[in-house]
């Protein structure tokens, strides 16, 4: 399965290491450059630089083949667009989206997001 995380923090990295180790291919987003080569030393090249909130981030991870995108930055706002344009633009069947704010757990489920996890 074919999955795409994007946020590098402790939950991204682990999430990301986790997803490997079960034999998933896996392709971590993040902005950091300096996260991204610490990820691709430790994990294999598995870590891009950009933004995943951007379209051309996303499809130049191959966001149209990707089973799942995981959305866990630490901005609600950029976790919903992340979701909702890998649902919309790109079709990916499922997306999960962490909610920093339990409160925008209601409208992330509302506008579409598979999975929130707060």
């Amino acid at each position: 399965m074919y999955v795409i995380v994007v946020g590098g923090g402790k939950v991204g990295f682990y999430l990301t290491q986790s997803l490997l180790s079960e034999g998933h291919e896996v392709l971590l987003i993040e902005r950091d450059l300096a996260k991204v080569e610490s990820f691709n030393e430790q994990l294999g090249t598995v870590a891009i630089a950009g933004d995943g909130a951007e379209a051309a981030t996303l499809m130049t991870a191959g966001a149209a083949r990707a089973e799942v995108v995981v959305a866990v930055t630490g901005e609600d706002e950029d976790n919903l667009v992340i979701c909702q344009m890998a649902k919309q633009k790109f079709n990916v069947g499922r997306t999960i989206a962490r909610v920093n704010n339990p409160k925008n757990e209601q409208l992330f489920r509302m506008l579409g997001i598979d999975v929130t996890v707060s």
